[in-house]
């Protein structure tokens, strides 16, 4: 049985432009530190291009964690995420859930670039350049920590301020905040 983190196919490709948009917003802050590493910035081609049904789920699934091991080369903080932002972005292809993660991971960037609210502006992006299809496919979606068999269980993206975006999103989504 596929975990209720995974979400359809169609609707993995629906989150998944979403996903590399909320990735790329911040991919600057990784580049500029590794101007010669390609690891992230393909990673959110590759999203884009599954979203397009260009790519398939099986080969996606193989090279998920590429983009994200780009953080290696990383320098801040604010790099490291928005490699992991990268990564989040490519694994949508493998689990729906990992579209939170790209904008969890997106906003943190966001924050650590900017302490003054880069963060909470970042997910109020997110947020407004949501379309309806990708807001009815996240809220699918089980609330952090209610599922532990993917990225919304009780792994990394539950605790700190990558638990704090995701349920600042999903209460959003979900008309609860």
């Amino acid at each position: 049985m596929l975990s209720p983190q995974s979400l359809s196919e169609n609707d993995r490709r629906v989150v998944a432009a979403w996903a590399a948009d909320c990735a790329e917003r911040v991919l600057s802050l990784f580049e500029h530190e590794a101007p010669g590493d390609e690891r992230a910035r393909d990673g959110i081609e590759r999203a884009r291009a599954f979203a397009r049904g260009e790519l398939d789920t099986a080969g996606e699934i193989r090279r998920r964690f590429v983009a994200g091991r780009g953080a290696q080369v990383a320098a801040s903080p604010a790099g490291k995420a928005a490699a992991w932002a990268a990564g989040q972005a490519s694994g949508v292809a493998h689990m729906g859930a990992h579209a939170l993660g790209a904008a969890a991971y997106a906003a943190k960037a966001a924050q650590l670039a900017a302490p003054d609210g880069g963060g909470a502006a970042e997910i109020v992006w997110q947020l407004a350049n949501m379309s309806q299809a990708v807001k009815i496919a996240l809220r699918q979606l089980p609330l952090l920590g209610e599922d532990s068999s993917g990225p919304l269980g009780s792994g990394l993206l539950a605790s700190g301020v990558l638990g704090e975006n995701v349920r600042s999103l999903q209460s959003s989504l979900n008309g609860t905040a």
